[in-house]
């Protein structure tokens, strides 16, 4: 059997088994890979080609190669999903629990299996019995502190279902889907390192199960946690390889695994959408435009990771499409999280703050936890110059994930704004601690060092050269750090970066003040260095501006003809009659 045909009827199985147990999400990520797998050109048929379209282009820029189904040498490798082993009896309780649990009667559902023993049986009693729990804490949260508020709220389900599971495995009776609940429940508990074994234990057995990697990626937060992971060998383990990669930021290792995989599942949507956050994060704006843009002509009606896309919209100030995209996703579905986060872009962008607001609130609302809302409405409470919210909003998404940069910044700006370089400093070090290649957080760092209260001005340089290094695309760092030399009395180190800005300049054919500022300064310091050929040359280009630069030129021009008796003959050739 090919490698596809045994990753497709691997699927086929996992995704009955995974719905069976209320695992919807993962059913879904299983199904929707299912079918990006390329189809054998013999079968198709109008049904199916219509998934087979519009990824062509995703394909053909990145190498591809078939995903092996051979594992290396003396390692494990499972190749058929575990089967059913139910009793007939247990089955007819199972029927009636399963239509419980997708009403979201949850108690109820775990009642009717309360005497079942069978493996189904158990897991999805377990299961109802913690999304009870967690439903229960919802509730609470929202009647104590209201749906934006903190609360110490718990899931009550926790204590008696870890007991029960601890129980089953140390007996050895556990299945693969009771670890992986289990391992939920003790990463709730703060228990990282056993909840890593636990998942590691339930992914071995049984890798078809996506919710179970992410919540494995959830606890790998640096490569040497990553490293201590004894996984066995399936190509299961390569999805989630490039996701740890692209949450570690190895973009480029998370590029090439998603490039591997293509080779087998190259019409999956799933895949681009992961290409396209890769891209985002290395700031390749157009790239991931493109790819969103042949998403939605794939899928018009997805919505996952579209607020990503909104923020590349935003960021591009690309208004009609941005409009276009939150009308879309209104008519498809108004209250996703993602979607009020792109009306949220949308107003923001109008410049409607309040507005915006309301929606990234609508979107905590709906997601409590939803990370872009929290980061994306502390931007806009800076924007309304209401610092304090802005600083609340930044700490919930810390709060969250201690690797979001972008929450960092924010945090910084908000104290640089009330005046507290110290406290703005730290937060803006965090920042590019997690962005390192960041222009932006670096150049905020420097224009803090020079803040009347700091006046770090070496400090300040050292991080205008870090942004200069790393595609400064606003243009800010070259001509900062001539300033700073010039300010600093270094007039070699000064010309040199303003004859840099300089070129910069001409080659983006930019004009405007900095330029003038660079003419001058380079004008000035070759005539002080005796270099009077040079010196002519930018004097000369200052006579095309009408302002009081041309008449500085016109001075230093006088001054340098004046005293050519005094210049040497190779100098005083240079200057016209």
């Amino acid at each position: 059997m090919s490698s596809k045909e045994s990753c497709r009827s691997e699927l086929r199985i996992a995704i009955r088994q995974l719905s069976d147990r209320g695992l919807n999400s993962a059913s879904k990520w299983a199904s929707e890979q299912l079918v990006g797998i390329e189809q054998d050109p013999s079968n198709f048929t109008p049904s199916n080609t219509r998934f087979q379209r519009g990824s062509s282009s995703i394909r053909r820029k990145y190498r591809t190669h078939e995903v092996t189904a051979t594992p290396p040498a003396g390692v494990s490798y499972v190749v058929t999903p575990v089967m059913e082993e139910d009793a007939l009896v247990d089955t007819d309780f199972y029927l009636l629990a399963k239509s419980y649990f997708d009403c979201r009667e949850y108690k109820r559902a775990a009642h009717v299996l309360r005497d079942q023993i069978g493996r189904k049986s158990l897991f999805l009693r377990c299961y109802a019995l913690y999304l009870a729990g967690e439903k229960r804490k919802e509730e609470e949260m929202i009647e104590l502190e209201g749906p934006l508020g903190k609360s110490n709220a718990g899931n009550p389900e926790l204590v008696s279902l870890e007991k029960e599971l601890s129980a089953l495995r140390k007996n050895g009776t556990i299945d693969p889907f009771c670890l992986y609940l289990y391992g939920i429940i003790l990463k709730q508990k703060g228990n990282e390192n056993l909840a890593r074994t636990v998942l590691v234990e339930s992914v071995n057995s049984y890798p078809w199960n996506w919710n179970a990697w992410t919540e494995l990626q959830s606890l790998c937060n640096s490569v040497d946690t990553l490293n201590s992971l004894n996984l066995n060998s399936h190509w299961m383990k390569e999805f989630f390889l490039a996701g740890v990669y692209q949450e570690l930021r190895m973009h480029s290792e998370s590029l090439l695994k998603y490039e591997y995989l293509l080779g087998t599942f190259g019409f999956s949507n799933y895949i681009q959408a992961q290409i396209a956050k890769v891209q985002y994060s290395l700031k390749e704006f157009d790239q991931v435009e493109a790819i969103f843009e042949e998403l939605l002509r794939n899928d018009p009606y997805r919505v996952e990771d579209m607020d990503m896309y909104s923020n590349v919209l935003y960021s591009k100030e690309c208004f009609s499409a941005l409009s276009y995209l939150a009308h879309r996703v209104f008519l498809t579905d108004k209250y996703r999280p993602e979607s009020c986060c792109i009306i949220g872009n949308y107003y923001s962008l109008k410049g409607q703050h309040e507005k915006a607001v309301v929606y990234f609130k609508r979107a905590l609302k709906l997601n409590k936890n939803y990370l872009s809302a929290w980061t994306l409405m502390g931007h806009e409470f800076v924007e309304m110059k209401n610092t304090p919210a802005a600083v609340d909003a930044y700490r919930r998404a810390v709060d969250i994930d201690p690797c979001d940069y972008r929450a960092w910044y924010g945090l910084g700006q908000a104290y640089e704004m009330m005046g507290m370089p110290f406290y703005a400093l730290h937060y803006f070090k965090k920042s590019v601690f997690l962005q390192p290649t960041d222009s932006r957080l670096w150049i905020a760092m420097a224009q803090c060092y020079e803040t009347d209260q700091l006046r770090m001005l070496d400090d300040a340089i050292k991080c205008y050269k870090r942004a200069s290094e790393c595609n400064d695309r606003e243009a800010i760092a070259l001509h900062q750090l001539a300033k700073l030399h010039s300010e600093l009395e270094r007039p070699e180190e000064a010309a040199y970066y303003y004859k840099k800005d300089l070129e910069r300049m001409e080659d983006e054919e930019r004009d405007g003040p900095n330029m003038v500022e660079a003419l001058l300064y380079l004008a000035s310091y070759y005539k002080t260095q005796k270099r009077f050929k040079e010196a002519e040359v930018y004097c000369t280009r200052l006579l095309d501006y009408t302002g009081p630069e041309k008449e500085t030129a016109k001075n230093l021009l006088r001054v340098m003809r004046s005293s050519q008796s005094s210049f040497p003959s190779s100098d005083v050739e240079h200057f016209p009659p």
